[in-house]
């Protein structure tokens, strides 16, 4: 091809030949056309007007551009993909984490452990939006943490009591 024709010019010689290496057949050099002035984008005028919709299609008239299938070539059709997500709880429930971690370490730790169990449990059902489950581990959470509390401030308290005793009992010892 001519460096000094350009595509615009119809009388440059256009050779298909040119570039035969390319899988694909080349498709002719961009020409304007007197009978397509806007070849490509609807005539202007085309769109609706923005007063009102009336039921009219946008873009350009059915026909006029119409593309038909080939002869031979199956119909596909496409379906939009529907994406199925669970939200998290509006309200979520309390799932008492610092709680179960703090009677884990200080009051009871087999109950600690279970409480935390439940805690994580509780979390995890209110970012899939179960309801239902987190309320059940929720409860089951606040119980083993109110249980294991309480063992542990009974064992504190025993704790105390048995080295006061241990004390006035080494002091009453020393004395004749």
């Amino acid at each position: 091809m001519d460096p000094s024709k350009s595509f615009n010019d119809p009388s440059a010689d256009w050779n298909v030949t040119e570039k035969t290496g390319l899988l694909q057949p080349l498709s002719p050099p961009y020409l304007d056309h007197a009978e397509h002035p806007n070849a490509g984008y609807p005539p202007p005028g085309s769109y609706p007007s923005t007063s009102g919709y009336q039921g009219q299609q946008y873009g350009a008239p059915a026909g006029m551009y119409g593309q038909g299938l080939y002869p031979g070539q199956p119909v596909v059709t496409v379906q939009p993909t529907l994406y199925v997500t669970t939200t998290p709880l509006a309200n979520p429930l309390p799932d008492y984490m610092g709680y179960s971690i703090f009677t884990m370490l200080c009051c009871c730790l087999p109950l600690g452990i279970i409480a935390l169990v439940y805690s994580i449990n509780t979390r995890n059902a209110n970012m899939a939006g179960h309801q239902l489950m987190a309320v059940k581990n929720s409860r089951m959470a606040r119980i083993f943490n109110h249980t294991a509390l309480g063992i542990g401030l009974a064992l504190f308290v025993l704790y105390i009591i048995y080295i006061t005793v241990v004390v006035v009992n080494a002091g009453n010892h020393d004395s004749p």
